[in-house]
């Protein structure tokens, strides 16, 4: 199932379901250096996946597998992300470096890999590094995030062994009918009102008729903005791009998006996530993002409207599916009322912008 990350409390501790001897034992298979697993720590964030620090022979992993009940694609989805973070470390793209993995169930009962920690914080839920206490120091944290961005989407797929990874071809032409059939699906959930969206087929209907006739595929995250960073503690840079679930061969473009739909209108108001970072201000505008993207990419612009209300489009949709399962007691109801107002924000950006279009 899609979803957004987003920031988020961190979940109540339950016991780590990793069976200790199970993964020493792999780890020896794999040569990994030797020594005890002497521990294991979660670690939170806004993913829906578990994600566990491991200690062993004085080097610690971080252990990454899905959510303690799989869905149906869990396995597939910790699968794919396996093999594009493996792709990943021949490029100059930050993120975390692959270590090993695999997708046998039988060593820990799911798919699961190990990668290198990575030394950075999360500017979505606080700003600890002593740059990000200046406008100046959160200015650049802004840029840095459009370099990165720009730099995945420089990346050729085909180079690193990643021609199968998506399908390209129609990708596009998928992205209305795909969201609507995911909008629809919610409709029969208990205790959902359903309605939310009454401009939902004019919404739609926009995006068909306004569609870009061709694009240049490449790789892209299909969830990026600041949540899914990690930045230097000593520098205004990013440290890994994380929760690459939703990545795949396509239109990068929509990426900027993505990011430009959650960007605050005003360096003066928090963005449509209210991270910490957005809440701090002094963000580059929405012009200079784009101007920067422009700096750093031969990509064409000129349908960015476009791209930012289908990315409004498809993550109000996604943000809406936990408010709906919340309705029915699936999910916590004070995070599905929170990402139900997400949504409603996204649908009020995607209106703005058909309107002054």
């Amino acid at each position: 199932m899609a979803h957004s990350t987003i920031p988020d409390r961190p979940a109540p501790a339950e016991p780590i379901p990793v069976d200790t001897a199970a993964l020493t034992a792999w780890m020896d298979e794999q040569g990994l250096p030797a020594g005890d697993t002497t521990e294991l720590r979660p670690l939170h964030g806004g993913t829906q996946n578990i994600m566990v620090i491991v200690s062993r022979g004085g080097r610690e992993y971080v252990l990454r597998r899905g959510p303690r009940h799989l869905r149906p694609q869990s396995n597939a989805a910790i699968a794919r992300e396996m093999t594009l973070l493996s792709a990943l470390s021949s490029t100059e793209v930050a993120h975390p470096r692959f270590v090993a993995g695999t997708t046998d169930p039988d060593v820990l009962g799911a798919t699961f890999f190990l990668m290198e920690p990575v030394h950075g914080f999360n500017a979505a839920d606080a700003l600890p590094a002593p740059y990000a206490a200046t406008a100046e120091g959160r200015e650049a944290m802004g840029h840095a995030l459009v370099d990165a961005l720009a730099g995945l989407a420089a990346v050729d797929h085909s180079a690193i062994g990643l021609d199968d990874f998506g399908k390209p071809d129609g990708f596009l032409e998928r992205q209305v009918p795909r969201w609507l059939a995911e909008h629809e699906r919610y409709a029969g959930t208990p205790g959902y009102p359903g309605g939310t969206f009454p401009d939902l087929d004019r919404i739609a209907g926009w995006l068909e008729d306004n569609r870009p006739g061709r694009f240049r595929p490449g790789l892209l995250h299909g969830d990026y903005h600041v949540a899914n960073v990690l930045y230097d503690h000593r520098a205004p840079r990013v440290a890994a791009i994380v929760d690459w679930e939703m990545a795949t061969v396509g239109d990068p473009l929509l990426d900027l998006g993505v990011l430009l739909a959650i960007w605050p209108d005003d360096p003066r108001e928090s963005d449509l996530y209210e991270s910490a970072l957005g809440r701090a201000g002094n963000l580059p505008s929405r012009s200079a993002i784009v101007a920067r993207y422009a700096e750093r990419s031969d990509r064409d612009l000129d349908a960015l409207d476009w791209y930012t209300v289908l990315a409004s489009f498809k993550l109000g949709i996604i943000l809406e599916g936990t408010y709906a399962r919340s309705c029915d007691g699936k999910a916590p109801r004070d995070v599905g009322e929170r990402l139900h107002r997400y949504a409603d924000g996204l649908f009020v950006r995607a209106r703005g912008i058909i309107a002054g279009a």
